[in-house]
């Protein structure tokens, strides 16, 4: 199979592989078996040797998988093998948050944030100053940015995007409120937290509403 045909699941797995595999190398083990990884996942052996098998295996009959070198390997898979120069656009809370986040320990590099509320320019965060949103053509022009954060409201971000992608932009994070359909070439990830909280409250009142009927 080749990288293009991979469906969706397997590479919504890949992540979880590379977490995983990295707490197994931070607490020194060598070796794991499928089974074993299985386990501690909660996916089906099958599934993982399944998954696996659409890049190559890497795993070898009667020793199972070299951690470090599946972690390194499922991390060049996912691209984190190279560094990713990352902006934000919108420094609120949202914003802001995840600019202290810690995202260089899988390969993106925060170098710029932006907002149009003058209250924000230049207040540091991380070490960053954050800049008005009418310099971003000429920091666009003299940086090399992959990826572009949004965290903006809803009205301005499809406009901001389309903008971006005419500025050169080919992947956008985003986490504007609504959902961003943009040209083929361009590599979108809409994050809807509010979709993430409302799963957990259906997850939540299956497991335990009949808790609250016994009270």
């Amino acid at each position: 199979m080749r990288k293009g045909e991979i469906s969706k699941a397997v590479i919504r797995r890949l992540p979880r592989y590379y977490r995983y595999l990295g707490e197994l190398l931070q607490n020194g083990v060598v070796r794991i078996s499928s089974k074993e990884l299985s386990e501690r996942m909660k996916v089906t052996a099958s599934q993982i040797r399944q998954d696996l098998n659409n890049f190559g295996g890497f795993g070898q009959q009667g020793y199972g998988y070299n951690v470090e070198y599946l972690h390194e390997e499922i991390g060049k898979i996912l691209g984190l093998d190279v560094t990713h120069n990352m902006i934000i656009i919108g420094a609120g809370n949202l914003g802001q948050a995840l600019a202290n986040y810690n995202f260089e320990k899988v390969g993106f590099h925060l170098i710029g944030i932006f907002d149009i509320n003058p209250r924000f320019e230049g207040v540091s965060v991380r070490g960053i100053a954050i800049q008005m949103l009418d310099t971003l053509e000429d920091f666009l022009s003299e940086h090399k940015v992959d990826v572009v954060t949004l965290t903006v409201p809803k009205r301005p971000a499809v406009d901001l995007a389309h903008h971006l992608v005419d500025l050169g932009i080919k992947a956008i994070w985003n986490f504007a409120p609504t959902d961003l359909n943009l040209s083929e070439d361009v590599c979108v990830k809409n994050v809807h937290l509010n979709e993430s909280l409302m799963t957990l409250s259906y997850e939540y009142r299956a497991k335990h509403s009949g808790e609250a009927r016994d009270e």
